[in-house]
């Protein structure tokens, strides 16, 4: 049956001389793969190839049969050309790291719209936004998905419960008996993003790049202890180096 959709695109691969399979979190079905043909070589089918970069917001119409996991994609266009986020450093960096923590968190073919929307916007305010506005935004994201997910913070940071604790889940009046061990300064920060109501409101959340980095290294650990296949991801490290 053929479909519309949009779809964030996640990953490619190369398949056969010219075509690609492409993993996109659609708005719909959730994470699908697209066996996109004849896309690769030619110089017309290069000028398209500029358009399947991850992260890149797509229109796309497709061929799509029930219990099937892999759909010919007939035709694709961008939903919305980036001005910044392919060329600045920066913002790609963000933009790598976002869809390789969704690629880890999303498993195929499970509908998840209100974080597809919340993930879409997001993409869209990276690219928007003023540079300098930014870099609170990869530790929000992972906030915000982990919350649609259902892994939720528990608590709140106040006087008598200040410690975040990993196993517990949330802040606690004792502090952890085991690492990682959170500095009540990073415990308060975090409390203020959880606040935010939306990306533009971290601008006002003061951290440094220590404490971004800390917080995000013990928010994937949260994240690990409750999806078995989140695993490392390899995009943090140029992450924390752009960020700091």
């Amino acid at each position: 049956m053929l479909q519309k959709t949009q779809g964030i695109l996640l990953r490619t691969i190369k398949y056969g001389e010219t075509s690609l399979i492409c993993a996109a979190f659609t708005a719909d079905k959730g994470v699908q793969s697209f066996l996109l043909q004849g896309v690769r070589g030619g110089k017309s089918r290069s000028n398209k190839m500029a358009y399947l970069q991850p992260a890149t917001l797509l229109d796309l119409v497709a061929y799509r049969k029930p219990l099937q996991q892999l759909h010919r994609l007939k035709e694709f266009q961008p939903a919305l050309i980036y001005k910044h986020v392919q060329e600045d450093v920066r913002r790609n960096s963000v933009a790598l790291f976002s869809v390789e923590l969704l690629s880890k968190l999303l498993p195929e073919n499970a509908p998840m719209p209100e974080l597809f929307s919340m993930a879409w916007n997001y993409f869209m305010q990276l690219d928007e936004l003023p540079t300098d506005t930014l870099a609170n935004f990869p530790l929000f994201f992972i906030i915000q998905c982990s919350e649609l997910l259902g892994y939720s913070i528990l608590g709140n940071f106040t006087p008598s419960t200040k410690h975040l604790n990993l196993q517990e889940g949330g802040f606690t009046a004792q502090p952890p008996a085991i690492g990682p061990f959170v500095q009540d300064e990073d415990a308060l920060a975090l409390s203020q993003l959880l606040h935010c109501k939306d990306f533009k409101d971290t601008t006002a959340v003061n951290m440094n790049g220590a404490m971004r980095s800390r917080l995000t290294e013990w928010y994937i650990a949260f994240l690990q202890q409750h999806t078995q296949h989140m695993g490392q991801l390899k995009s943090l490290i140029v992450l924390k180096a752009i960020l700091h």
